[in-house]
């Protein structure tokens, strides 16, 4: 039987006292989605105000993988993506947080997100997330009261790459913010591609690492 992944995205399209243009990153949901896609997965979206979703890096349309995403089905179907309160998120073997600045906007505090990802987590299904996308496994306290990311190993979005990206914009660094709830961080260089496993759980550092995070999800999924 086919797997399925609801991928949970930002209704977010602004940021930081400029209000700077943003929205979910577009291979960073386009990359990903390509991968379920050739594994014959369902996947389906969420938002977490039911709204129209927004995407940032339209320029980076010439990709093959984003290409298709927009003028595909997929771009389609994240316009018609469901609020996150009705949907049976249970159903899903795994959930995955693309990033973009936009997540840093309503994903770090959303009740309904730390609840469903708390669920997800606990019943063994698998969590990915890429770039600032891991902003949502912030504040996400288990049964047993600890946060989730103590003693994990994550990886986001680096303090050294928000600084020369959108430091002026962001509400915090995300990468000292997974540090303080307990996340063991790693990385690699700026903008390079890296992505890491800890148990069901998948983060990746930024755009080039969103096909790695998903890959790695997929070995999940087939281990099972």
């Amino acid at each position: 039987m086919s797997k399925k992944i609801l991928i949970i995205v930002s209704n977010a399209n602004a940021i930081g006292p400029h209000k700077r243009r943003t929205g979910n990153f577009l291979p960073e949901v386009a990359h990903p989605y390509a991968e379920f896609d050739r594994a014959h997965y369902q996947i389906d979206f969420a938002s977490l105000s039911g709204d129209t979703p927004y995407l940032d890096a339209l320029n980076l349309a010439g990709d093959p993988d984003n290409l298709a995403f927009l003028v595909g089905k997929g771009w389609a179907d994240m316009q018609k993506a469901k609020k996150l309160s009705e949907v049976d998120v249970s159903g899903y073997d795994a959930i995955f947080m693309p990033g973009g600045l936009a997540p840093m906007v309503d994903m770090p505090e959303d009740p309904l997100l730390k609840k469903v990802i708390k669920e997800t987590w606990e019943r063994d299904a698998v969590v990915g997330a890429v770039c600032h996308g891991p902003v949502s496994l912030l504040n996400v306290k288990l049964s047993n009261g600890s946060y989730l990311l103590n003693g994990k190993n994550v990886s986001s979005f680096t303090n050294e790459e928000e600084e020369n990206y959108a430091l002026a914009d962001v509400p915090f660094e995300l990468e000292s913010a997974l540090t303080k709830q307990g996340a063991i961080f790693h990385k690699t260089g700026p903008w390079e591609a890296y992505s890491i496993a800890d148990g069901k759980l998948v983060t990746g550092q930024n755009p080039a690492s969103a096909k790695g995070v998903a890959e790695k999800m997929i070995g999940l999924l087939e281990a099972k």
